[in-house]
């Protein structure tokens, strides 16, 4: 294994960045084709870029009737985007879901691909490129490559922009017009994907930095007196045209209601306490988040060196501004990780380095233990709650487990803590893909969606969206599979009044509905005609759920 290991390293010294989109592939690709569209964010995206693609509206982003002004344009014009270059080699994409997931892969390669590209001028050469690979292997970072959303190709941008403002830091005078012009060009970008995010975390970092320096030399060299112009420039076409086109609904409710509404209340039940990103980072940021014990230590130790003062300001305040928020979700911190990741290879590969406590030495080989053993029980218990049996496939999850938690003891007992997250990265391709690839495509009962889908081609052949109804299960999945003008109902009355509006319609109705609708349909005279029923499991809101799926005899 040393052999190899050495052979590994050399190859990916040599050829670094092929290296590092090698290794994105192994970590990405099992799952990415055959997950089914998720709820509920993905779906959502997914389900409104699909309407722009159908529809040619590339102003307003909406799901069917309903406007979704959540967030800027720029994921859905990526989406779309990928959907045109796959159906313009002759691949049938707007209605696969991993034509939407396209865009979020790329944001996860590129950010890897940008923490070595700008963590070499702030920690040297072979730190940067065990940080990329850290930050490629980390589980949150996986997660989103798969889910078609915003988070990933923000990292990208809030990745490149702030390697870029690393470097100005550190050599203002060496910082060119054309590299002050990509800083805020990025920042533009960061804009149309995520709104102010981007731009916030690199103002952050300067105030906090200003601060610190009790001065700001390198402000200059980034040029904001144009720079500011550029980056709202690029947002602002799409800004204007939205606020004509919604009256200015978009940012009543983008701003009034998502975002400032996420600052004092947990959104959609996704409130935590302050300490919730420290407490999950340990899962989010595996296999390698431990090693921040003792390289956070070191950092502070050293902050007076000019890169590491600039890695902890851009980590310190974003950190304890989404810490501050009431609405908490793990990806959220994802704009800290590639500092994160840059600090800990750091100190992996410091000769020097502080040696970490006790209590450290122990934590930094139970927990990456704990944490994938935890993984593949989470696999295996999983077909059990959602279908009641034990799916085989899952058990491919043990022996990866098993190997990580016993490199990370071996390594990081003896000292090798670089060597020790290298091979744990290494060990995590596997275990992610029995999880991603042998196991949750196989959770039958959980994806709804397709299976209603499938049933609708073999009843109903054609069918056009707003010919099909659905009463109890209202995921976006359901609207992304099928069409985002289906029609969701609220009781058993409805249901029976749009079967009776004419012929050819269908409707799925959940079973607690099931008794009022039979009684409306039998007050109306409908001669109804049960076409199939499917079970499922409703993730999002934890509870089985049975669809029955009724049409009107001829």
């Amino acid at each position: 294994m040393a052999s190899l290991l050495r052979q590994a390293e050399a190859a990916a010294t040599r050829r670094p960045r092929l290296a590092l989109l090698l290794l994105c592939l192994c970590l990405f690709l099992p799952g990415f084709f055959s997950i089914p569209a998720s709820d509920r964010d993905e779906a959502r995206f997914a389900a409104a870029s699909r309407q722009m693609v159908e529809t040619g509206d590339y102003i307003r982003i909406r799901i069917g009737e309903d406007e979704r002004n959540k967030k800027p344009v720029g994921i859905h014009w990526a989406q779309a985007a990928a959907v045109h270059a796959l159906e313009l080699v002759g691949i049938p994409a707007r209605a696969e879901i991993f034509a939407y997931r396209i865009p979020s892969a790329l944001g996860a390669m590129l950010a890897v691909l940008a923490t070595f590209a700008f963590g070499r001028r702030l920690v040297g050469r072979r730190a940067a490129l065990l940080a990329a690979a850290m930050l490629a292997g980390c589980m949150v970072l996986v997660v989103e490559a798969h889910i078609a959303k915003t988070d990933a190709a923000l990292l990208a941008t809030i990745a490149a922009a702030m390697g870029l403002f690393g470097m100005a830091y550190l050599r203002p005078e060496a910082f060119s017009a054309r590299q002050a012009a990509a800083f805020w060009g990025v920042l533009g970008l960061s804009l149309l994907i995520k709104g102010p995010i981007g731009p916030m975390v690199a103002l952050l970092c300067a105030v906090t930095l200003a601060i610190i320096d009790r001065g700001a030399p390198w402000l200059s060299a980034l040029r904001p007196a144009w720079g500011v112009a550029l980056m709202l420039g690029i947002a602002a076409p799409w800004l204007i045209a939205i606020g004509i086109a919604t009256e200015g609904r978009f940012f009543a409710e983008a701003v009034g209601h998502d975002m400032l509404g996420k600052v004092g209340q947990g959104q959609e039940a996704h409130w935590g306490p302050p300490g919730y990103y420290l407490a999950t980072f340990f899962i989010a940021a595996f296999p390698a988040a431990v090693l921040a014990l003792p390289a956070l230590r070191q950092a502070w130790a050293e902050r007076s060196l000019p890169a590491t003062r600039f890695l902890l300001a851009w980590i310190v305040p974003t950190w304890l501004l989404f810490e501050a928020v009431a609405t908490k979700l793990p990806h959220y911190t994802l704009p800290a990780y590639p500092a994160l990741m840059l600090l800990i290879a750091r100190w992996t590969l410091d000769p020097l380095r502080l040696p970490p406590a006790g209590w450290m030495a122990w934590a930094m080989r139970l927990v990456p233990a704990a944490v994938a053993v935890g993984l593949a029980a989470a696999a295996i218990a999983a077909p059990l709650a959602a279908a009641g049996h034990l799916a085989w496939p899952a058990l491919l999850a043990a022996p990866p487990a098993l190997l990580v938690a016993w490199l990370t003891w071996r390594e990081y007992g003896a000292g090798r803590y670089a060597r020790g997250a290298v091979l744990s990265v290494m060990a995590a391709i596997p275990l992610y893909a029995a999880v991603l690839e042998a196991t949750l495509p196989r959770l039958t009962p959980i994806w709804v969606a397709p299976r209603l889908e499938a049933s609708l081609a073999r009843h109903a052949p054609g069918l056009a969206p707003e010919r099909f109804a659905i009463l109890g299960h209202p995921e976006p999945s359901v609207q992304f599979h099928i069409g985002g003008m289906i029609r969701k109902l609220h009781d058993g009355a409805a249901a029976a009044a749009f079967l009776a509006e004419g012929p050819g319609r269908i409707a799925a109705v959940e079973g607690r509905f099931l008794d009022s609708f039979l009684a409306e349909a039998a007050g109306r005279g409908l001669a109804l005609q049960q076409l199939d029923r499917i079970e499922g499991y409703n993730y999002s809101r934890g509870r089985r759920i049975v669809l029955t799926l009724y049409g009107v005899a001829p």
